[in-house]
């Protein structure tokens, strides 16, 4: 066991050691050190990525009876993972400002959500796997719920309900397959049915444990949770639950749909039809919206969906595009929240209207902000054109019976250029009053440029990145 943990678990076990530092310290400093809360975190977060260089990953390193497993693939995810709780933590300042002596537990529970999700992506069984789901989850509702009134509480116990709802169909699914397996272990689970033919019974628990995990996606019809949760949740936070969750799922989504979930041929184009109706929506309901929060939750789903429909077509070109085309996402994502972020402590709101002018007095930070909508819009010049490019070929790859879904695909892309437009062009109309100068803070400064640099970069070169995307998908 101790080999075990030095080889696989020391970043993990690094996040857990501050958590309680965070917890040890909120019980007992002054609450005129509450700033330090913060910096405490990025040190954790920052020796976890260090970390991750001691971990075993050529050839596949299983550990704990197989519970938990570690390769290219899992250190790949770990690392965005971290990297995007690095940027966010960055966000949180005035946030956790508002707590003084509480800003340690609440930088506590965002640490405890990071590892959760580390842990979703390392799982290899479905016990570890619904217990690092309900890490996650359980302080998701606090940090959800940390902004003051009553939307957030109200977005709070929405998410709950709508994730023990999904919680207990995986569950039910995993029930199943237990029952014609015999076990939980993914691998011995793909080894025992790929003996034989698929039951209706694999087929019908393929499909519960994938609804379960999709809900926590944004994904139709188990999406109606979204809009409320974002109106009434914090930027910072919202730029958390936009994107490691999000990382997570996917990340054991596509193991599970290359190994034990692969053997039925009904699951992906259930996961096909499924993957459209959300588009469909999503792209939809935005279109009458001005404001800026539904309109990124409805960009949400939409993105998801886009992602859920190649991870459905199995194979190393089509999961190579979803590890690429999900770390563009995350990076324009948490660009358009931390430019969300300023504006929010600005009391300018989110309503698009009230963004009228403000490229004139911020021109840095509006040029930042726009570039990284117009590349979840997928525009030249940034990584999200070079990613839907990469999607549209993987969908073109995967056979003639999904040119159908590609096409549908591509007019409402064409339509969620519309709403993406409604999120920048006010910003270069003529105000009919004096617009304001963004006092943002130097962190908020710097997780918007760093990654709207990304997002340009990555649209610039991305040859290295997607040959690296191809090697860890290679090697899942």
């Amino acid at each position: 066991m101790i080999n075990d943990f030095f080889n696989i678990l020391l970043p993990q076990g690094c996040l857990t050691i501050f958590i309680l530092l965070q917890l040890l310290i909120g019980m007992f400093a002054s609450p005129k050190f509450h700033k330090y809360a913060r910096f405490i975190s990025l040190i954790g977060i920052s020796l976890s990525i260090l970390l991750l260089s001691t971990v075993q990953t050529e050839p596949q390193y299983f550990a704990f009876k197989n519970s938990i497993m570690s390769d290219s693939y899992t250190q790949l995810f770990h690392f965005v993972i971290l990297l995007c709780g690095f940027f966010i933590t960055l966000l949180t300042k005035k946030l956790t400002n508002t707590f003084k002596q509480s800003s340690y537990t609440f930088n506590a529970l965002l640490l405890t959500a990071i590892l959760g999700a580390l842990s979703i992506v390392s799982a290899n069984d479905f016990l570890t796997l619904f217990i690092s789901i309900e890490l996650m989850a359980f302080p998701t509702y606090f940090l959800i719920a940390s902004a003051k009134g009553y939307h957030s509480k109200e977005a709070a116990f929405k998410y709950l309900i709508t994730s023990a709802v999904s919680t207990g169909v995986f569950l039910f699914g995993v029930s199943y397959l237990y029952g014609i397996t015999s076990s939980l272990n993914f691998t011995e689970i793909y080894e025992v049915l790929s003996e034989g033919e698929p039951t209706l019974i694999y087929s019908f628990a393929s499909v519960m444990i994938v609804f379960g995990l999709i809900s926590k996606l944004s994904i139709y019809p188990f999406a109606n949770w979204v809009i409320d949760v974002y109106k009434g949740t914090e930027t910072s936070v919202l730029a958390f639950l936009s994107t490691i969750p999000k990382l997570a799922m996917f990340g054991i989504l596509c193991r599970l749909l290359v190994f034990p979930l692969s053997l039925g041929l009904e699951l992906p184009f259930i996961i096909a039809i499924i993957s459209l109706i959300t588009a469909i929506w999503a792209n939809t309901y935005a279109i009458r919206e001005k404001d800026a929060k539904v309109i990124l939750a409805c960009s949400t789903s939409a993105n998801m969906s886009y992602v859920l429909l190649v991870s459905a077509l199995v194979s190393v070109y089509n999961l190579s595009t979803v590890i690429f085309y999900l770390l563009c996402y995350v990076v324009m994502n948490i660009a358009v929240f931390a430019f969300l972020n300023i504006t929010e402590y600005e009391d300018i709101g989110f309503n698009v209207a009230n963004f009228k002018g403000l490229f004139h007095k911020n021109h840095s930070l509006g040029l930042a902000y726009t570039i990284s909508v117009i590349g979840l819009a997928g525009f030249p010049i940034t990584s999200g054109f070079v990613a839907k490019i990469y999607l549209f070929s993987a969908i073109v790859n995967s056979g003639l019976v999904f040119i159908p879904f590609l096409l549908a695909l591509l007019i409402l892309m064409v339509v969620a250029l519309f709403y993406y437009l409604k999120l920048i062009l006010p910003m270069f109309e003529k105000a009919t009053v004096d617009t304001k100068v963004l006092k943002a803070l130097y962190s908020q400064k710097f997780v918007l440029i760093i990654t709207t640099a990304i997002t340009v970069l990555i649209g610039a070169y991305p040859e290295k990145i997607i040959e690296l995307c191809r090697f860890v998908a290679y090697n899942i």
